[in-house]
């Protein structure tokens, strides 16, 4: 190895550490969330709703913000998730923890299996592909009536205490603490993730998938495994929402989901995980403050808003975060030379 190339590497790693350390804006995001347990005990539920859409969020930017995968029925995941832990509360085992377990790993299965599927073909082949997926899933839960109850929802389910001593009560602060720490755990996972050479080989598959290759970067094994995993998130989150409202319908595999995750992302912005929670908050407050405001005009507000990010551009709009230090913003202009560098 010459002596750039191992120049080269060594910034590389040393970014890769620096990207891992913890930042004051992140510490400080999860100290508000926490927080909220006791300031806002009133909007416990909403906030459970943020949280679980957050999570939705993560796992559709795993493979959007990361890997480059477009896709237009990332809710396949989220309601199969959903189903799982229903019917597994309903006939096996109430503890929510187990349940979450169960339809994180039938959610994965699932997505390893459909994985192969977005593997060929250009953009527009694979949000087609993905969109026929969750179709078909939909379609199914309408008609296995006797096992999902078809259009009137899973009825039936009961939820017994978190690993039987918390109980969900009433108010919602239970199922919102639940919510977080699930939430808290995966997102660090996925920061470990994407933060080691792992998550650069994603990266540099997403830039050029050929270089990549060429380099010895097998994108076939990698987009697999991060398909995998995204699909386990969105199972968590599908399970999250039917544990914390104990009723789950064909909604859960509605298009809209898909359509507000994405939404969510393009808010808060992709490849950087904290994109979907910052969009989730956001999303989510505007569309109940606006729907109280203009009840049959708030999407008419939310769509204006999508135009003005589009139009002025992320970049002018996020363009104070570089001045944070050790913004993510900030790192990722470093990874960027660095790896120009490499080149």
């Amino acid at each position: 190895m010459s002596d750039k190339a191992l120049s080269a590497s060594e910034t590389a790693s040393g970014l890769l550490k620096r990207a891992g350390r913890w930042q004051i804006w992140e510490i400080a995001l999860w100290l508000i969330a926490i927080a909220m347990i006791f300031v806002l005990p009133s909007k416990m539920l909403i906030l459970t709703e943020i949280t679980i859409l957050a999570l939705f969020a993560v796992s559709l930017d795993l493979i959007l913000g990361y890997a480059g995968i477009v896709s237009l029925g990332h809710t396949a995941f989220f309601g199969l998730g959903a189903y799982v832990a229903g019917i597994f509360a309903r006939d096996y085992v109430s503890e929510p923890v187990t349940g979450l377990l169960v339809a994180g790993a039938v959610s994965g299965l699932f997505g390893f299996v459909t994985s192969f599927l977005v593997l060929r073909g250009s953009d527009l082949t694979r949000l087609m592909t993905t969109f026929g997926v969750a179709m078909l899933l939909a379609e199914l839960a309408n008609q296995a009536a006797w096992l999902t109850g078809g259009a009137d929802g899973l009825s039936g389910v009961m939820i017994t205490p978190i690993l039987g001593l918390f109980e969900f009560d009433l108010w919602g602060r239970n199922g919102y603490i639940y919510a977080l720490v699930v939430l808290m755990v995966l997102t660090f996972i996925a920061r470990r993730i994407v933060n080691s050479p792992y998550g650069l080989s994603l990266k540099a598959i997403k830039r050029n998938p050929v270089r990549a290759a060429m380099l010895g970067i097998s994108p076939t094994r990698r987009i697999v495994v991060v398909y995998t995993i995204a699909a386990v998130y969105a199972g968590i989150a599908g399970a999250l929402l039917t544990q914390t409202t104990s009723f789950v319908s064909p909604d859960v595999l509605a298009f809209h989901r898909s359509a507000d995750v994405l939404l969510v992302l393009v808010i808060g912005g992709t490849g950087y995980l904290y994109g979907g929670i910052f969009g989730a908050i956001i999303f989510t407050v505007l569309r109940d403050w606006l729907s109280v405001i203009t009840p049959q005009y708030w999407m008419f507000w939310i769509g204006l808003i999508l135009i003005i990010i589009v139009m002025v551009g992320r970049e002018r709009i996020t363009r104070w975060q570089a001045f944070l230090p050790g913004s993510a913003r900030a790192e990722r202009l470093k990874a960027r030379k660095a790896a120009e560098d490499v080149r």
